[in-house]
């Protein structure tokens, strides 16, 4: 089968992209790496590097889709990771050296698996953490695995500080930022006795009455800290909800001595309620 031909230039350029019968897979494989070799060999703004490109790039989508399929089954459709696992291949062939003496598939296998491990890392979380306490929680998980066939018991983060070298502190933040990697929705149903429930529904919201139940209790001290008259005033003005003209002709005063000693009464309980809440 011919692979290339020659230019006007005298460069070599494909001719026909690699056919889609089934090859053997040695074949296969020489015919992907020998126009690998017609791309890197053609200068970058030659006008057929960019179609020799997309025919490297198509013959060597079966190592992309071979390694996305090794990561299969972990919550992540076989699509997305065949597309991600592209995206790797074309970093590998844009970065790829001929000159430095490696096949291109040690080159581009690590790349490839690189780009599917960051998809992973960075969009499968439901909440994102920093990075770094995703990269701990692999790191966890895989020390977890390890001390578990060791040790042959769940390991405790003790266990797990002294394998990885980090304190127990850094591990228990990495056990809670794992905690973001599934969310539960607030929707899901769960059982309620005879009712069917959402899980929003059991949750506790904040309730503003506790709030005024603490006022209530701290108020009765506050007030025994005033005379007699003053709490007179106070009760006729906020429990008998009467106007200080008529608490003035009730107690034989003014309306303005009324609300002087009303403010005056007002400023201590302030006072006495914003201690107590010190």
């Amino acid at each position: 089968m011919a692979v290339s031909t020659t230019d006007n230039r005298g460069t070599a350029v494909p001719t026909t992209a690699v056919p889609t019968t089934p090859l053997n897979q040695r074949h296969h494989t020489d015919i992907a790496s020998q126009l690998l070799a017609v791309m890197t060999s053609l200068p970058a703004g030659h006008p057929s590097r960019a179609r020799v490109r997309d025919q490297v790039i198509e013959a060597w989508l079966p190592l992309a889709n071979h390694l996305a399929n090794r990561f299969a089954g972990r919550g992540e459709p076989i699509d997305d990771l065949a597309q991600t696992a592209t995206v790797g291949l074309i970093k590998a062939i844009d970065k790829f050296d001929s000159e430095r003496g490696v096949e291109f598939a040690a080159y581009a296998i690590p790349t490839i698996i690189g780009e599917i491990k960051r998809h992973f890392r960075d969009r499968t979380w439901d909440i994102r953490v920093p990075r770094r306490l995703q990269e701990l929680r692999l790191s966890i998980s895989e020390a977890t695995s390890t001390l578990l066939q060791s040790l042959g018991r769940s390991p405790t983060v003790a266990d797990l500080a002294g394998h990885l070298g980090i304190s127990e502190e850094a591990v228990l933040e990495g056990l809670e930022g794992a905690r973001a990697y599934n969310a539960v929705s607030l929707s899901t149903p769960t059982s309620d006795g005879d009712r069917a429930t959402e899980l929003g529904d059991l949750l506790g919201s904040e309730d503003a009455e506790f709030e005024l139940a603490e006022l209530r209790v701290a108020l009765g001290p506050a007030l025994a800290t005033l005379d007699k008259r003053e709490q007179r005033i106070l009760t006729l003005r906020f429990y008998g909800n009467m106007t200080q003209s008529q608490i003035a002709e009730q107690i034989g005063v003014s309306q303005m001595h009324v609300s002087r000693l009303l403010a005056r009464a007002l400023v201590k309980l302030r006072g006495q309620l914003g201690e107590d809440a010190a």
